[in-house]
Order: C-alpha cells, then structure tokens, then sequence
C-alpha cells in the first residue's frame, strides 16, 4: 500500500524531515525529553520552546534548558520571539551556534506577556515590522528560517494570506499556522479555510496548526486545507503516542486501541526518569507534575491521586506515588 503523503519526508530549506507529522512548540512543554519522546512515537518533526531573542537572558536556567539539544534526532529547530531585527538576528546566529539547524520565529504566542513586549502575535499588527524582523533573521544565518503564527490579530481582520507572501518574500522557508487569531487565544475552534487560501497563494511548505487531537482530525485537516504538514500541539500532552495512532490510520486506515494502564505506566515512568536526569532533582520533580496530570486525567480517583502527588517534593517519592498509582489500575 502506497505511503500517505503526510507520512513522507518533507523538505525544509534544503534539510529533510522523516514525516509531516509535527510537535507544536509549547513553553513549558515541549522541552528536551517531550520533543525526544514524540519523535520516539513517529513525530517527524518537534520545535523548541521560545526563546526570547535578549542576550540578558541566554545564560539563564531556564534559557540553557530550552537551547538544550543533546541527543535529538536532526533537523533542530530553535524557535526565538522578539520585536527588534537586530535582535532577532542576534538570537537566530546564536541558536545556529549553539547546533540548531532550522531556526523558528513565533509570531504566535498568544500570551499577555509576550504580546506585551510587542512579540509573539502582536507583531500581527505591524506587517511592516514583521517584514522587517523576517528579513533580518534569514540574513542573518546560512540556514533555513520558519515561521509559526496565527490567523491575525482580531477577528474581522485576518491578514495572514498577505503575512505569508511577505515570509515568502523574505525567504522563509515554511510557514506553520494555527487556525486562530491573537483574540480568540485558545477557545471556540480553529479555522481551516484561511489555511487553505495561504496554501493556494505560496509556494513554501504550510503547516496546519489547531485542534487537531485524532487520526481523523489530523486526515480531515490534510484534505481539507492541502497543507504540507500537520503540527499538533496540546492534543499531544500527556497522549505522546497520538503520533503513532496518527501514523498507523494513515497508513491501514484502521484506528488502534488506546494504550494499556500498564503501557502507560512504562511510559510515564521513562519521562519521568528522563525529566529528573534532564532537570536534577529540584526542577524535575516540579516539572514532572503538569505531566503525571495530563497523564493520569480519565484514570478513577486520579483527582485525589493528584492532589496527593502534587505534595510530594522528592523525585523519588513522586516516581513512587505514580508507580503506585498506575500500578493499582493495570488489567
């Protein structure tokens, strides 16, 4: 049976990536281990968390965790928000330096404090400035650039078609879009049709963004805007193999069973064990939380099981509360 085209590798600037199946960049998120876990369960391609392209920032903790690339599968990509070019370009030299392979530029983020400091999707609101930024970071490095952002500021003022001939332009290399504008943030649902209309006006590679948390979605989002490439983001925390459901109905159009207790288990404990390696002890335990709880959600008295897990201060005593859980629930 020939190969769906969202499981073949897809060309970015030159570099290839195995699949068009991909991890969405997600601050506090898609760190090291997570992006390493979703490419473990067919994820083609996983994008950093933002960077905030300020040099006073770069040698902070949390900064050096995010820039953190050991033992990824290529290409790397690092993506970087900020509102001046030069120091956008700064940033992306940096990145390059520090062994990312494709840069990403969020032009995205939805979040008051980004938006605040006029990066992330306020730039929306100034394409002349978001020529300018683009510009200035594909100059900048002799590697390909992309670009993640939003339909456009508000609603009834959706101008990414005009957004997307500008990255074009400006020689970016692919451009992934989440089907919302900075003002719907994250409610009511993700449209599709202005995905289309950019697919039909570039000739780079579009990636779909939003609500795609199915095998199905992920099909019926491919034929209905043409795109290039998928990328899934939330649907993907705490259901890392959605990757491999997604890939297997691609490819027998059969759906598989959701995961055992006891395959979650395996699961979840490797994160973990990767989460306390990647992070030590004080970080990891915290970090790992927001993870056992999207893990567990569904499972009975998870609520108390998470109350509980959430007092605990040591990764050993974390690592143990979930073993017991999980292991309470196996068949």
């Amino acid at each position: 049976m020939s190969s769906h085209p969202l499981l073949t590798p897809l060309n970015i600037g030159g570099l290839s990536v195995e699949n068009r199946l991909m991890v969405a960049p997600m601050a506090g998120v898609t760190d090291n281990p997570f992006r390493r876990l979703c490419k473990s369960f067919g994820a083609g391609h996983a994008v950093s968390e933002m960077m905030i392209a300020d040099t006073a920032l770069y040698a902070s903790k949390k900064s050096l965790y995010r820039a953190n690339f050991d033992g990824e599968i290529a290409p790397i990509s690092a993506q970087i928000a900020g509102a001046e070019p030069d120091k956008l370009a700064e940033a992306a030299r940096y990145q390059i330096d520090n062994g990312a392979q494709i840069i990403d530029i969020n032009m995205g983020c939805p979040v008051k404090k980004v938006c605040r400091k006029l990066a992330g999707s306020a730039l929306l609101k100034d394409e002349d400035l978001v020529a300018r930024l683009l510009d200035a970071a594909v100059s900048a490095v002799d590697a390909p650039v992309t670009l993640k952002t939003r339909l456009g500021y508000v609603n009834g003022e959706e101008n990414i078609v005009r957004i997307a001939k500008k990255a074009q332009e400006a020689g970016i290399a692919a451009i992934a879009i989440h089907g919302r504008t900075r003002e719907d943030k994250y409610g009511g649902r993700a449209r599709y049709e202005l995905i289309k209309a950019v697919k039909e006006s570039v000739d780079i590679p579009v990636i779909a963004n939003g609500d795609i948390d199915s095998p199905q979605k992920a099909m019926a989002v491919y034929e209905q805007t043409g795109c290039d490439a998928v990328m899934i983001g939330r649907a993907a925390q705490g259901q890392p193999w959605l990757f491999r459901d997604i890939q297997h109905f691609l490819q027998t159009g059969e759906v598989l069973e959701p995961p055992s207790i006891s395959e979650i288990k395996q699961i979840v404990l490797a994160h973990l064990q990767e989460l306390y390696a990647f992070y030590g002890e004080y970080s990891g335990c915290r970090i790992a939380r927001k993870h056992i709880a999207w893990y567990t959600t569904g499972i009975p008295n998870s609520n108390a099981f998470r109350q509980a897990m959430y007092a605990e201060d040591s990764t050993a005593g974390q690592f143990q509360a979930v073993e017991q859980f999980l292991s309470a629930h196996e068949e």
